[in-house]
């Protein structure tokens, strides 16, 4: 086992792998750009080291920063977290040239399941089933309005290169696929360096589904119960739950087995997401492979009492798994609800700001992922997503009602965030009932602010206005 590791992220993930850590008695090396100089993850590691920078083309995405930071604290592997390089192959070959090791998958493997139109090829081989679409990356406009014609309206344009909704657009019809070309290609640039797009067949109203695989050196491929992430807006997921109400034994074994002879095509290890749409017949489609730790990787270990992270350590310094697939039934439910800094009622458009007050929710079954503090600022540079509330219940009922409660008690002030949203999520009839789709926004969120919200906003602008009123001085 590793005794040092550096840590190529910021934020809460870094901070999560960081707690596994030291659990295990690892020394962490932490990285930070010049907005982070604060940050929790640089207190908390054993180790930081400045690289510089505001932005994150400046610091976190720059490959010799890391690498040069990794060598000088003599750190022997390094753990991407999500996002960033993670899923960068050139970044990982990197790191095994430096001798070092990367805790992931191997740059071979990112490449060609990281790479979403490799991804859907091999899926093909492997006999898993996927969605009408182009057989690889296209550009020009003329080739992706004929595919378009060919599989009908919806369709889907997504980044070759990348993943968390970035690069996407969904085109409802011909008028529109021009500019949406144009969006999706400028966006998988300037997110992942790589303006490639595919095309697909968007299908109408499925639940998104995904498997979580664990691989070693030794052959064995191991699927955990799914993760339900339907409730999305600008096709990211806010609130995700295990396991699905959609999702039968029969279903959860079919697309683990599908997801473990992808895998196993593509000579995969470590940590890794398959990604499928399930349709309202029971028929499921792979969408893509994130070859990296998941955001919503809590609910899976909240249903199974494995730590992910730990995992991935162990896998990484060449031990063999000693789980068993037997052993991943479902204990309970489990709901993840990502507190990003966003107005929701208008648009969820992305707020920056400082937290002048932080209080997080308690209690048992309660998990909460963070970097918060009093004084944290969110800036224009990073994920507007700054915590995540894990909660797990007996059942689906017991974790809503425990969700509930601990969004409730979730006291943050100085920045609009997705708390609203989320409880009106789970107090929905759709979502308690189990019966929504990835249209859950479009279809029940309507965005307008709650009376009684309404009314407490107004009250505050009156009462500030006659506190001006009253302190106005008079001019002379």
């Amino acid at each position: 086992m590793f005794s040092k590791i550096l840590i190529a992220n910021r934020g809460e993930i870094a901070l999560r792998i960081i707690d596994t850590c030291k659990r295990m008695n690892i020394a962490t090396v932490a990285v930070y750009s010049l907005p982070d100089a604060n940050a929790l993850h640089v207190q908390m590691a054993d180790e930081a080291v400045n690289i510089g920078g505001a932005t994150p083309r400046e610091s976190y995405l720059v490959i010799e920063k890391i690498i040069d930071a990794a060598l000088k604290t003599g750190a022997q592997a390094i753990h991407p977290g999500y996002g960033f390089l993670s899923e960068n192959a050139q970044f990982a070959k990197a790191v095994a040239d430096a001798g070092l090791i990367f805790i992931g998958p191997s740059p071979e493997a990112i490449h060609a399941l990281g790479d979403k139109t490799e991804a859907r090829a091999l899926a093909i081989k492997a006999q898993v089933p996927i969605s009408p679409g182009s057989e690889g990356a296209i550009s020009d406009p003329k080739e992706i309005a004929i595919i378009a014609e060919n599989i009908g309206y919806p369709v889907l344009l997504k980044a070759a290169a990348g993943g968390g909704g970035k690069g996407m657009r969904l085109i409802e019809e011909p008028s529109g696929l021009l500019a949406g070309l144009h969006a999706a290609q400028g966006e998988a640039l300037a997110s992942f360096g790589d303006d490639r797009v595919f095309i697909e067949k968007f299908i109408v109203s499925p639940r998104h589904i995904e498997i979580q695989i664990l691989a070693d050196q030794y052959g064995t491929i191991l699927y955990f119960p799914e993760r339900e992430c339907s409730v999305q807006r600008r096709h990211q997921k806010v609130v995700e739950e295990s396991p699905s109400t959609a999702v039968t034994p029969e279903i959860r074994a079919k697309m683990g087995e599908a997801a473990a002879r992808l895998v196993a095509t593509s000579g995969y290890t470590n940590a890794g997401t398959l990604e499928f749409l399930l349709d309202a017949f029971g028929n499921f489609y792979f969408m893509e492979v994130n070859t990296r730790l998941q955001v919503e990787h809590p609910v899976t270990e909240m249903v199974t009492g494995i730590d992910l992270v730990e995992q991935q350590l162990r896998i990484a310094s060449g031990e063999k798994l000693a789980i068993y697939q037997q052993d991943l039934e479902p204990k309970g439910h489990a709901i993840e609800c990502r507190i990003c800094a966003e107005d929701v009622y208008n648009d969820f458009l992305p707020e920056t700001g400082i937290a002048h007050y932080v209080e997080l929710p308690e209690g048992e079954g309660i998990r909460n992922d963070t970097a918060l503090f009093a004084g944290f600022e969110v800036s224009v540079n990073y994920d507007s997503m700054v915590a995540k509330l894990i909660c797990h219940g007996k059942d689906r009922q017991e974790a809503i009602e425990k969700t509930l409660y601990a969004l409730k008690s979730y006291h943050l002030a100085g920045l609009r965030t997705t708390i609203p949203f989320c409880q009106f999520t789970l107090n929905s009839e759709p979502f308690r009932s189990g019966e929504y789709s990835t249209a859950f926004v479009s279809k029940y969120w309507s965005g307008e602010i709650p009376k009684e919200i309404h009314s407490m906003i107004l009250g505050a602008a009156v009462y500030a206005h006659h506190e001006y009123e009253e302190r106005r001085m008079p001019i002379y």
